[in-house]
């Protein structure tokens, strides 16, 4: 029987071909963030992803999905199908549930998508029960303990916590920003109803002082990891961490401004209007929603202001770690380590 010819440059030889070329590379660095970490823009575009709210609502099975895309692309095994936008939004959602070094699921309201709904609630009501001393010890004691544990869940570095230090640095931190709090409420008791309205706001700065080192007081005991340019581990750095816990608090204050600053001046102007003599009931809905609006901008940018994988000069390093990387490695001149969020 007759067979017609095919050359080897017909479309039935180049389908496998063809088929073998639109799979996804394997050479894509989902390692670092999609955009570039040494602009603030790159920055900035990263971390309004992370920051995306609507993570919250995936469910455990998508997360799980995303999980094995993102396991299975690192061991060289692409998905059958996936796209390099597919494989860039799993990596996002893996980022917004699972802790970078230790792989373990963040609580739900640890993670950083939670922060904009959650600080909207806590900070509005803050800003709004602020004159009661009753009131103001419950939403100091409600957002530090929400603090606790983002702090806790976004910690930086894989070291254990145990419980009995962990219950430690609640106590301390909590009774520090509560006491931080009454304490500046009594002395601006004899100032203008503005000065009081930003009274919550000095309180949360102060406290965010008190308890990101306490939360994260394991790091600054036994360091965090710090890593060559390519991810190798070096050793654990004590200083690495002192850098990485003051840019952390440094962002925290900086995204509370915003969002305690602005509305307390909108809504003292508009308490003076008819609408809220009238309508006292809006003062609280209105005053969530204003916090809310600043921060999903406030959030991502301050996020930003830091790259999540900062890095160090060797000489800052101590003395021993310093001297190890000299000799394994002599041309190395910085480090890196996750800061933490």
């Amino acid at each position: 029987m007759w067979t017609p010819w095919t050359p080897p440059w017909s479309p039935l030889t180049l389908v496998p071909a063809l088929q073998k070329m639109g799979e996804l590379p394997l050479d894509i660095n989902i390692q670092e963030p999609r955009w570039d970490q040494s602009t603030f823009l790159g920055r900035a575009r990263h971390f309004f992803t992370v920051t995306d709210p609507r993570n919250l609502l995936l469910s455990g099975t998508q997360l799980e999905a995303s999980r094995n895309i993102i396991q299975n692309y690192r061991a060289g095994v692409v998905t059958p199908g996936l796209t390099e936008d597919q494989l860039w939004r799993a990596k996002y959602v893996y980022d917004s549930a699972f802790h970078p070094d230790t792989g373990e699921k963040v609580v739900l309201i640890g993670r950083m998508s939670a922060q904009v709904p959650m600080n909207m609630t806590i900070t509005g009501c803050m800003l709004t029960f602020y004159r009661k001393t009753p009131t103001v010890v419950f939403w100091q004691w409600v957002n530090q303990s929400f603090n606790a544990i983002v702090n806790y869940s976004n910690r930086s570095g894989d070291a254990p916590i145990t419980g009995g230090q962990l219950g430690t640095a609640y106590v301390s931190a909590t009774t520090g920003a509560v006491a931080t709090a009454l304490g500046l409420k009594s002395l601006t008791k004899h100032l203008p109803p503005l000065v009081g309205r930003l009274v919550p706001f000095a309180a949360v700065a102060a406290a965010n002082c008190i308890n990101i080192p306490v939360m994260r007081q394991r790091e600054l005991q036994v360091g965090i990891p710090v890593t060559d340019e390519q991810g190798q581990r070096l050793g654990h750095s004590v200083a690495a961490a002192k850098q990485g816990i003051f840019q952390v608090v440094t962002s925290r204050i900086c995204m509370a401004i915003p969002a305690m600053a602005i509305p307390p001046v909108i809504m003292d102007t508009l308490e003076k209007k008819d609408i809220l003599k009238r309508r006292p009931w809006l003062g609280a809905p209105l005053q969530v929603g204003l916090v809310g609006f600043c921060l999903v901008f406030a959030t991502p940018l301050c996020c930003a202001l830091f790259p999540q994988r900062s890095s160090i000069h060797v000489s800052r390093l101590e003395p021993e770690l310093r001297a190890q990387i000299h000799e394994q490695n002599p041309s190395i001149e910085a480090v890196y380590y996750n800061k933490g969020l």
